[in-house]
């Protein structure tokens, strides 16, 4: 199982971080132990600069290599939100220096991931998804909003990685990304439903 994570596919968000727009995806990688599925999330002690980003994910559901964009959509069948966190203090770091950042990103429970609800069950042209933290909104998106939709995002990585059975895409997160700290509640919500609580320890 891996992790693929979409960078700046929304526009506002890409702003923010005062990058230009992409013209093509963007996406890096994370490793499995990337992946927390507790609801405790433990600040590492290497960053001081530890920021939210609230993404929905794919998760793949069978594998493929080249997929055409129009038959994209036969491979996912689980929706569901995870967070991409990033020690943002590194990743500057890493940046200035012209040096890859897998540090900032793809270090131990990076990528946590709350529930998953069958794609059939939703309508795919209105996702709405919030992250709150500790009940106050902080970030808000819509998956119209997304410069590069779901099944552009299966196509295009698709011709670099082969996609398998389990795999996870991160889709991007729309604005609002910003610090935690210990003792936070983060909760992420799709269309109203909560799918993601974490305790910020």
């Amino acid at each position: 199982m891996k992790i693929i994570c979409i960078g700046r596919n929304y526009a506002a968000h890409a702003r923010e971080m005062k990058a230009d727009v992409p013209t093509e995806p963007v996406f890096f990688m994370k490793p499995d132990t990337a992946l927390l599925k507790d609801k405790d999330f433990y600040i590492p002690d290497f960053t001081k600069d530890l920021h939210h980003e609230l993404e929905i994910v794919l998760k793949i559901s069978k594998a493929g290599k080249h997929i055409q964009e129009q038959f994209a959509s036969a491979y996912y069948d689980e929706i569901g939100l995870g967070i991409d966190f990033t020690a943002r203090d590194l990743q500057a770091e890493c940046k200035a220096k012209g040096l890859p950042w897998e540090k900032a990103k793809a270090f131990d429970n990076s990528a946590p991931v709350g529930s998953f609800i069958k794609k059939e069950t939703l309508d795919l042209t209105a996702l709405q998804l919030a992250l709150h933290v500790n009940g106050e909104q902080r970030q808000v998106g819509d998956a119209k909003d997304l410069i590069f939709s779901f099944d552009k995002l299966i196509s295009y990585v698709s011709q670099f990685v082969t996609l398998k059975t389990g795999d996870l895409i991160f889709t991007g997160t729309p604005e609002g990304v910003g610090p935690v700290k210990i003792g936070d509640v983060l909760e992420g919500y799709l269309n109203g439903e909560k799918l993601l609580t974490l305790n910020i320890k």
